[in-house]
């Protein structure tokens, strides 16, 4: 399988222009390239081939108003020329049905969110003995490794994003990996809104909420930033800002996605997922709830790290009936609304907890042995004896969602 590990750089002011020239140079190419494709098309002319293409870009490094594409690496612009029939190869594909749809290819312009650049092997980009990553026409960049790579690269991309942050991404490949115990626990998981996810033992994880825990600051900055004046310096400033404060609740949320995910997947041979559907739900008025969860993101989490560590990863579909079915006695109770969180079973008078229901449902939808401890499935009550009515049943203390689950509140 294939897995990306992305490091911070921190490169010096004149790599930074270096950089910037790169990043430059890599999207003039691409929007010609796609100029040059799009007058074809509209002229009724064939399909512009890539060797045309890249005989056109050795031609314009040759006149006097692109000869400053021969400042940066060859292999990169080359590299831009291919990220271009990837977009074509991907929107015809996405029109035959081979894949989901993608919009056309469209120009890319110097304001957008994020940057990248992508050298190869033909690059001859190495990682020196000191630890820097030597890009050549841009020096020795420092790295800050927070872990080994499992294998040697062939390509390295560079990212600068919105927050003005770069990355390096190295794409490598890897196995499976043997180091986790064999563990006999198969859970399946309900994702909400109210708790994050609700799993089949019971145990519940609220929901972190970290953009709305952040709006009130985030509305502030946003608010300065619409008061400076266009084209400014300190508009400027104020956007990088904004960015920053955006690029830490991603931040947030990405880690919280990592330690939830690798701690399922070591407590749990099995896990099963409901396939919902983000983008219908994202339409609708939960729509800034539904992209602060990033439910698709942490399920993505949990399919590669089955893959790499040995677990069992199921997906059911979305259109099972997890929440109208009784986990008890497989009764369809019919469709409920959001406010109905607890109800009883009409055939086996089982008290159900809606999210701790839906999760066994899913689990059992799966095929997994999924067990019910200490989830609130109970039988009905029963009326209390004429000499019991005087006693007092001690609550237990209920300890916190995120010492049931493991892992230190944030």
């Amino acid at each position: 399988m294939q897995l990306r590990y992305s490091f911070r750089l921190y490169p010096s002011a004149g790599q930074r222009m270096a950089l910037a020239r790169a990043f430059g140079c890599a999207r003039v190419v691409f929007n010609d390239a796609l100029r040059v494709r799009e007058e074809a098309r509209a002229a009724g002319a064939p399909f512009v081939t890539s060797a045309e293409l890249s005989r056109n870009l050795t031609g314009a490094k040759k006149t006097w108003e692109r000869a400053w594409l021969g400042e940066v690496s060859a292999v990169i612009l080359q590299q831009s020329l291919r990220d271009l029939d990837t977009a074509y190869r991907n929107f015809f594909d996405g029109l035959k049905g081979k894949r989901p749809k993608t919009g056309a290819p469209r120009f890319k312009s110097k304001r957008d969110n994020r940057q990248s650049i992508r050298f190869t092997a033909n690059a001859s980009w190495r990682i020196t003995p000191g630890g820097k990553l030597r890009l050549p026409k841009v020096g020795d960049v420092p790295v800050r490794w927070s872990r080994t790579l499992p294998s040697t690269p062939s390509t390295v991309t560079v990212v600068k994003d919105a927050a003005g942050r770069y990355f390096a991404s190295f794409v490598v490949k890897t196995d499976a990996c043997a180091g986790l115990p064999e563990t006999t626990p198969e859970i399946g998981i309900d994702l909400g809104l109210g708790h994050f996810a609700v799993l089949s033992d019971g145990r519940k994880v609220d929901s972190p909420r970290f953009l709305r825990r952040a709006e009130k600051r985030l509305k502030k900055m946003q608010r300065d930033l619409s008061r400076k004046q266009k084209g400014s310096n300190n508009r400027g400033k104020a956007r990088l800002k904004v960015a920053r404060a955006h690029a830490q609740v991603t931040d947030a949320r990405r880690e919280f996605h990592h330690q939830l995910s690798t701690r399922l997947i070591r407590e749990n041979q099995a896990i099963a997922v409901e396939d919902l559907c983000v983008k219908g739900l994202a339409r609708t008025r939960l729509a800034k709830s539904v992209h602060d969860a990033g439910w698709s993101a942490f399920v993505a989490m949990l399919e590669y790290k089955a893959t790499r560590y040995g677990r069992r990863f199921h997906r059911i579909g979305r259109f099972e009936p997890t929440s109208q079915v009784c986990s008890a006695c497989g009764v369809k109770d019919g469709p409920k609304t959001l406010n109905v969180r607890e109800w009883t079973c009409s055939a086996c008078g089982t008290v159900l907890d809606r999210d701790v229901n839906a999760a066994l449902n899913v689990a059992k939808a799966a095929g997994l042995a999924a067990s019910a401890c200490g989830a609130q499935v109970r039988p009905a009550s029963v009326p209390a004896q004429r000499s019991e009515t005087g006693t007092r049943q001690e609550l237990p203390t209920a300890s916190p969602q995120w010492e049931q689950i493991g892992i230190p509140g944030l």
